[in-house]
């Protein structure tokens, strides 16, 4: 069976923040045990089609601006999975899917934020998974049920790190309470999610309440789309639902075999 963890990741600065977030990610990485590695899809690592980062020691990158300086000396040296990504990219073609890889591809802080919450030693090596961007969402949700397969198959996790609600034109202090929209659109994913509807998902620009004020841009909803997807219709639950920035969502879903492992692991 599938683990699968969608994070949403918020801030880059949630690693320095008091927000609860933060404490629910560290507890987490404690709470559940280690795989041999992991597919991370990443909001922040954007292409037309598929592509996969090849880098064995993938470099720390500080993708933003304005933060404060010790944000910018964190280094997560997590170790890179080429020979993975190679087998992952072959596998991905015979079966008919566009994959190619980045051989210099780095961490972006969509990768290293959460997971040096989640797993602080760096001792998880990752292959970078983009978000295919010029596929539609049913070609995502197929794409997506191939990665959860490979991931089964060779004992690997597939994370999703994105936010269930990103819009940052219409963010309001750190620490300020949810706009109702906000929670409508996080509900709708919630439910979608936990009933694993693939076509509610596929169409979920139409159906979803707000949709497009909650995503101006889809890439950080097409995370949880495709964590949910390679599901194939099996349930994610939610561990952890908060907001910072007044609408900005920090929900998890994990699926059943790491939810229990959270609500069962003290």
């Amino acid at each position: 069976m599938l683990n699968a963890l969608f994070i949403s990741h918020g801030s880059p600065a949630l690693i320095m923040s008091d927000h609860p977030a933060r404490a629910f990610l560290s507890d987490l990485g404690r709470r559940l045990t280690r795989p041999r590695g992991a597919l991370v899809v990443s909001a922040h690592f954007e292409t037309p089609t598929l592509t996969l980062g090849a880098d064995a020691l993938p470099g720390t990158w500080h993708d933003f601006y304005g933060f404060p300086r010790e944000l910018y000396e964190v280094r997560y040296p997590a170790q890179g999975m080429p020979s993975e990504a190679r087998k992952l990219a072959e596998a991905l073609q015979t079966q008919g899917y566009k994959a190619s890889l980045d051989p210099v591809r780095p961490l972006d802080h969509g990768i290293w934020s959460p997971l040096s919450l989640l797993w602080p030693d760096a001792d998880v090596p990752i292959v970078p998974v983009s978000v295919p961007m010029s596929l539609t969402p049913p070609e995502q949700l197929s794409l997506a049920a191939a990665l959860g397969r490979y991931a089964t198959a060779n004992d690997m996790w597939l994370i999703g790190s994105g936010a269930a609600t990103h819009n940052l034109g219409d963010r309001k202090p750190e620490f300020a309470p949810p706009d109702p929209w906000a929670r409508e659109f996080t509900a709708w994913a919630k439910n979608v999610a936990n009933r694993g509807d693939l076509a509610a998902l596929a169409d979920w620009q139409h159906q979803a309440p707000y949709a497009k004020h909650a995503h101006p841009t889809p890439e950080h909803f097409l995370p949880l789309l495709m964590c949910v997807a390679a599901m194939n219709g099996r349930p994610m639950a939610a561990l952890h639902d908060s907001f910072s920035y007044g609408n900005l969502s920090m929900l998890t879903l994990a699926s059943p075999r790491l939810a229990e492992q959270w609500q069962t692991v003290a």
